[in-house]
């Protein structure tokens, strides 16, 4: 093995020391958090290098992309809207790098290409999406995106003539758009990258052909970061919501009848709470959880000079209301129960009419309908089954294939299973085993798990071509319900969140013990992956047990839980995490702060750290400095890799050849790692 592969590159040490409410803190690579620097831009190239020459040279990788390639090189179908008989979404067939969008006639009519990124001519890494169609049908507005950014541009077709119009918004943030019924005008709030005023806030009214100077501003909710302000679309009037991001988030909420000359009606003001309005023709609906934790929705009832009635249509259970759509006289809700997904329909006043089917160990999510419409969509998948679009008639009960993902992969042949375990503290936490009935029986076996215990956002059976190939080999497949999330109602959230976020991990960690006592795998035979919040917790199952685990798999992270507040848009996380200018916060996030957890001379297993100079969710100076970091201090000689790329961000646009490739990358660390090549 080569010296390079044997010694990452050297990382300058550059100490900056901070007083943390008494206590000091020093970061040594502080000036890995300047992207743009020369000396930060030598370093990743030098790193890139390092990777590469490591990766590059696993025997049987060929064989591994080859097989990736199989998986993911299929026909695919996405991001599906519907406006009376017309069906616009994205698809992208074998050989494409990205999806374009179609639009579709009649629900057996034949595809016709509306929008081909590849004829931009700006290369492999634009992508668009669909984002909403004119209520006549003859207008849609899409993004365009150049890799895995947030920001992006956005344009309007005349799908009739296929012509782009010149009434597109530039490069930023959109937070809001309603076509006007007439097709002629629509209302927006953008964000622009290029603003000579970037914080006001302000909602405008465009006319199809004007000038953009000669935009009508409807209403301003201020001039400030901590403001939000978002547009909600309904048939004949706007909501327009605003979030002040303060101590806690308040919300305000207004009404305005379109093409009105008069100023919004205020409905709402300073709500503590969960309020999220849509529009079910002349009423207003909401998804709130004041006075229910686990959510209900209501009716608003306005009433001048004081906060609207609240009228429960579909009250609170014991499950977390987590999506709901509205569709033609339905309400379709989504309720999780451990792993399960229930989803009910209701009449436009609340009456259950019954459920759509879904079976234990799958996943269905109501996507798209229209609100004047019997037809829905659904998507349907498991473990072992990957996406299935199917068209559903809510009058009839009657589901049909809508679009399928055709992939050589043999689902029948794997099962799951349902073990249960206690975690630290004593509770008893549920968890998906998954692989081959003789795998499932029992023995040792190389395992892999993930989980993401965060935001309350629940964890339910999906397909991951990376977890299909590694069954494939053989592997065992966990997945933890680790509390953080909602899967048991908003008390699952509550137990791990903010300065209880280390309960999180500890049930993440006693799963990893569970695998290893139960006789199912050994720490030389298990590896944890896991991007963006679940990136923080294998980073903090990483410093915390290194162990416990023979690889990591670290994507996307937060990883400096100390600062991860001062960039981009993270502040708005802070009831989640908290922040370290609180006292008690700190403590929590000092105690457990991955970044700051890593020591000189313990022995860590092998990390693979992704991340790329496109991602503000997660930035990515949590990357570079827990890599640099880790392989100064590491003291065995598993490898600490960081593939990094300028394109890569938290969307997930990335062309098809990188994504191969990327794949590849992840799946043949793993490999080697778990002794699965041969």
């Amino acid at each position: 093995m080569s010296r390079l592969i044997e010694s990452p590159p050297l990382t300058p040490v550059e100490p900056v020391t901070e007083i943390f409410h008494g206590i000091p803190v020093t970061d040594p690579y502080r000036w890995l958090e300047d992207q743009h620097s020369p000396e930060t831009r030598t370093w990743i190239e030098e790193q890139t290098k390092y990777a590469r020459t490591y990766l590059d040279a696993i025997p049987g990788r060929e064989r591994i992309r080859q097989r990736v390639r199989e998986l993911l090189d299929v026909e695919t179908h996405d991001s599906l809207l519907k406006c009376g008989i017309r069906y616009v979404f994205r698809k992208r067939r074998p050989g494409e790098e990205q999806p374009s969008i179609y639009l579709r006639e009649e629900p057996d009519g034949q595809d016709q290409l509306l929008i081909d990124p590849a004829s931009r001519g700006t290369g492999n890494y634009t992508a668009v999406k669909p984002l909403r169609v004119s209520p006549d049908g003859s207008l849609l507005l899409y993004e365009v995106k150049q890799g895995g950014e947030r920001k992006g541009c956005f344009e309007i077709l005349d799908i009739a003539s296929r012509r782009r119009l010149p009434d597109s918004l530039p490069h930023g943030y959109l937070r809001g758009f309603a076509f006007a019924p007439d097709g002629k005008s629509y209302y927006y709030v953008h964000e622009a990258t290029a603003e000579k005023r970037p914080f006001y806030r302000a909602a405008y009214q465009h006319r199809i052909g004007m000038q953009f100077e000669l935009d009508r501003e409807i209403f301003c909710a201020g001039e400030d970061k901590k403001l939000t302000l978002v547009i909600i679309p309904g048939r004949h009037c706007l909501g327009l919501l605003v979030y002040r991001d303060l101590d806690k988030v308040y919300t305000d909420f207004y009404l305005w009848g379109m093409g009105s000359t008069g100023l919004p009606l205020s409905i709402l003001r300073n709500a503590d709470y969960l309020f999220a309005p849509r529009f079910l023709g002349a009423r207003i609906l909401a998804l709130t959880d004041n006075g229910s934790p686990n959510r209900r929705i209501v009716e608003v009832r306005p009433r001048r000079h004081h906060d609207p009635l609240l009228l429960t249509l579909i009250p609170e259970t014991d499950a977390m209301l987590r999506t709901w759509l509205i569709s033609e006289n339905h309400i379709l809700v989504t309720h999780f129960r451990g792993g399960a997904t229930q989803l009910s329909v209701f009449d436009s006043h609340g009456k259950c009419l019954g459920e759509i089917p879904c079976q234990r160990g799958e996943s269905l999510r109501a996507v798209s309908g229209d609100s004047e419409d019997d037809e829905i969509f659904l998507e349907r998948e498991s473990f072992t089954q990957p996406v299935e679009i199917m068209r559903h008639s809510l009058s009839s009960g009657i589901s049909v294939p809508w679009a399928r993902r055709h992939i050589s992969f043999d689902g029948v042949a794997y099962r799951h299973s349902e073990v249960t375990f206690a975690s630290k503290d004593g509770t008893s936490i549920p968890m998906f085993l998954v692989g081959r009935p003789s795998v499932l029986t029992g023995g040792m076996h190389p395992t892999v798990m993930t989980s993401y215990g965060g935001y309350g956002i629940p964890i339910t059976p999906q397909f991951s071509v990376l977890v299909a190939f590694l069954i494939e080999c053989g592997c065992l497949f966990a997945l933890p319900i680790v509390r953080g999330g909602s899967e048991f109602g908003v008390a699952w959230h509550e137990a791990a969140k903010r300065q209880k976020r280390q309960v999180a991990f500890d049930d993440f960690l006693s799963a990893a013990d569970w695998l290893v006592k139960t006789g199912r795998t050994s720490p030389e035979e298990l590896a944890i992956f896991g991007g963006s919040n679940s990136g923080l917790l294998v980073g903090a199952a990483l410093t915390q047990r290194p162990d416990l685990f023979r690889a990591v798999l670290c994507m996307v992270p937060l990883l400096d839980m100390l600062r991860y507040h001062l960039f981009d848009n993270a502040y708005h996380w802070k009831d989640e995490f908290g922040t370290a200018e609180d006292s008690g916060d700190f403590q929590a996030l000092a105690r457990y702060s991955p970044y700051h957890a890593v020591q000189q001379g313990v022995a860590y297993p092998a990390t693979l750290i992704v991340s790329g100079d496109a991602d503000q969710n997660c930035n990515p100076l949590h990357a570079r400095k827990m890599t640099a970091r880790l392989q100064a201090a590491n003291g065995s000689s598993n490898p600490i890799l960081l593939d990094y790329t300028r394109y890569r961000g938290h969307s997930p646009v990335l062309p098809l050849s990188t994504r191969i490739e990327a794949l590849t990358d992840r799946l043949a660390f793993l490999c080697k790692q778990l002794s699965l090549l041969p």
